[in-house]
């Protein structure tokens, strides 16, 4: 399942985060890539351990958090600390899969990628090029979406940054392991949430309906999840 979550930040809490994280030292992006990511992969990266980096990760978590739409789709049980990137003069990251695991440099996190992630941080107008790719079993998508807006999706799918030629793609990113494991059984649990919440809205959180649906949607997560 892919899925665009609009407003996990406001434009406010953009500029916040990019007046941050835009005055902090940048190094090559391979610093986090795996051996067959580092041949594809040419951008910048801000160094997970700075400060600047810890502070806007704690920042995009807790706006994670607060995403109603971005917990229901991922039920996240553990979320790789946001990192970030940027893309400018021709750089680009050529069709990969990320990383089965994920490991800090340190060791102290590791988590299996059910999910991948990526927080637009740059306006569409900004720059030119720079499209995420996404392949599935329907063809490829192409995803440039609004600064604060994010893309979600299998971690399994193999995707790619197109090379931007002009200005600068800032962006965060992020693996998500989730309490579902499997995709489809995933995407189950989401649309019947979606459906409760609309239903609770005509009807009413108490009407017998929609108590006998989230009796089964709670059912099913807990015949499923890995907690």
């Amino acid at each position: 399942m892919m899925l665009h979550v609009p407003e996990v930040l406001t434009k406010a809490q953009v500029s916040e985060l990019r007046a941050l994280i835009d005055a902090a030292p940048w190094v090559d992006g391979n610093v986090t890539s795996g051996a067959q990511s580092a041949l594809a992969k040419r951008n910048e990266q801000l160094p997970e351990d700075g400060e600047a980096a810890r502070r806007g990760a704690e920042a995009v978590q807790d706006a994670l958090a607060r995403s109603r739409l971005f917990v229901s789709a991922a039920l996240p049980q553990k979320v790789y600390p946001p990192l970030f990137n940027r893309y400018a003069g021709g750089q680009t990251f050529g069709l990969h899969v990320d990383n089965a695991i994920r490991q800090s440099r340190h060791g102290d996190i590791r988590i299996r990628t059910d999910l991948s992630a990526t927080l637009f941080l740059s306006e569409p107008d900004d720059y030119d090029g720079g499209e995420l790719t996404v392949e599935d079993t329907y063809g490829a998508h192409q995803v440039k979406l609004p600064a604060g807006d994010l893309i979600l999706y299998p971690s399994t799918s193999l995707h790619s940054v197109e090379p931007v030629t002009r200005g600068t793609r800032v962006a965060s990113f992020m693996w998500i392991q989730s309490m579902v494991r499997d995709d489809a059984r995933r995407a189950l649990l989401f649309d019947m949430d979606v459906s409760i919440q609309r239903l609770a809205m005509q009807l009413g959180q108490g009407e017998a309906s929609v108590v006998a649906l989230t009796g089964t949607y709670h059912n099913l997560l807990r015949m499923w999840a890995e907690v």
